[in-house]
């Protein structure tokens, strides 16, 4: 696929830049850009999502509450109060 695009000036110049670090051309240098950013994770049914996302909720410790005290103003700031 050929894209075209119309950089301003001064991105053009960063791009540039960044690929004559690496030791890449610009091209090569985009290339990477993009397959690094369009790789999306495959979609999920409604339930395997809620499956995955039940399993990551459970993967944190249990903790409990915190008080009202130890949230309130006075603990947070005693030189204040």
């Amino acid at each position: 696929m050929v894209v075209k695009l119309d950089l301003k000036a001064d991105v053009e110049a960063g791009l540039v830049a960044e690929a004559h670090r690496r030791g890449i051309s610009v091209e090569e240098y985009l290339q990477q850009i993009i397959q690094d950013n369009a790789i999306q994770a495959p979609e999920l049914s409604m339930e395997a999502w809620e499956t995955e996302f039940d399993a990551w909720v459970s993967s944190f410790p249990d903790t409990p509450f915190l008080s009202d005290e130890a949230i309130s103003r006075e603990s947070m700031y005693p030189d204040r109060w």
